[in-house]
């Protein structure tokens, strides 16, 4: 078995004992009855170099599945799809299909729309209408790619930080989590929420970044650990583009507003931004910012997204509003030390 795919069969019994799945009426029936390929695109990206994906890929696969069903396969230049429906038309075996990162071409080839069509052309053709497809689960950050306003892979129920169905209680931490967990670690609950808490679902009014409050339970302390994750070049790029007069957005949410979105245009790429509302909404599947669904406003929605941003316009012709943000941090000190001369003559500023 492969980090980037397996096939085979295994007794998983042990795994749900004692699990609430085990209850299930169909958890009999469906256990142990399938393969699973399970494909980490990212890998197979690094892993192809300069050569096409999809053909690194299919080399990788195909080497393995012989293992398991080369009896059936016995010409050579046989392509993945074709190979699977040959093993299901000898033997009725029916595959689940996990794919991680699936969008990684997207975001890392952001500039070569040829090898984005083929990559969605390849998925389309392994994956639509094939009789040997049980499942086909696929995560990312974007939800599929849209070409003019179809898209190329339309089988997939999409669940997306825009809208999160029913799984929204998993799209990071609850606040009954997060309480758990600062009893357990000693963690300030008030303090943990300004820096993690902002990202507002529907049924599920705080919903907490969940690599944060890990690190913050493992390390005693609040910090920036998610955003550390990323460049925030990436943001200023966006930010800087002031599409529509983005930036005037950006010093509103600044100042803890939210503003209005649409979302619908989005062609989810990192490429193909045309306007404002591309890359507001570009930056809620990033988690950069939270996404109102029953107003269609977006906002920063915590601390620890709010130092990113100041991070971003910290330069490039941003002075202005950065004297004002840190100008606002020391009237706040100073309101809250009761210093009423520094106070007054920064009011008397500000009406100047």
């Amino acid at each position: 078995m492969g980090c980037k795919y397996s096939v085979g069969w295994r007794d998983f019994r042990e795994l749900f004992k004692g699990l609430e799945v085990e209850g299930n009426p169909k958890f009999r029936e469906h256990l142990n009855k399938y393969d699973v390929i399970y494909l980490n695109m990212q890998q197979f990206l690094i892993g192809a170099k300069h050569r096409e994906i999809t053909e690194y890929l299919e080399e990788e696969v195909l080497e393995e599945i012989r293992e398991e069903y080369g009896e059936f396969l016995k010409r050579q230049d046989i392509g993945l799809a074709d190979a699977l429906r040959r093993i299901y038309a000898k033997t009725e075996r029916i595959f689940i299909f996990l794919i991680d990162e699936w969008d990684c071409v997207m975001r890392e080839r952001q500039d070569s729309e040829e090898l984005q069509k083929q990559y969605l052309d390849f998925l389309r053709n392994l994956l639509k209408d094939q009789p040997y497809v049980a499942l086909a689960y696929m995560t990312g950050i974007l939800p599929v790619k849209k070409y003019g306003v179809h898209s190329a892979l339309n089988m997939f129920t999409e669940y997306s930080m825009v809208d999160q169905g029913v799984f929204e209680e998993y799209t990071g931490f609850t606040e009954a989590e997060v309480k758990a967990l600062c009893s357990q670690y000693q963690m300030n609950f008030e303090e943990v929420s300004s820096w993690y808490d902002g990202y507002e679902l529907i049924n599920f009014q705080h919903v907490y970044n969940p690599k944060s409050v890990v690190e913050a339970m493992r390390r005693g302390r609040c910090s920036n650990y998610w955003t550390a994750t990323e460049t925030y070049e990436a943001l200023k790029r966006y930010i800087n583009m002031n599409l529509d007069g983005l930036r005037d957005e950006i010093v509103k949410m600044l100042g803890r507003e939210s503003v209005p979105v649409r979302t619908g245009k989005f062609k989810n790429d990192m490429c193909n931004l045309q306007t404002k509302d591309d890359v507001l909404t570009l930056l809620v599947h990033l988690g950069y910012l939270a996404y109102d669904s029953v107003r269609e406003r977006v906002f920063i929605p915590n601390n620890e997204i709010m130092r990113e941003f100041e991070n971003a316009i910290s330069d490039d012709g941003w002075e202005n509003v950065m004297k004002i943000i840190v100008d606002s941090e020391c009237l706040l000190q100073n309101t809250l030390e009761g210093r009423a001369d520094e106070v007054a003559a920064a009011f008397d500023c500000a009406h100047t």
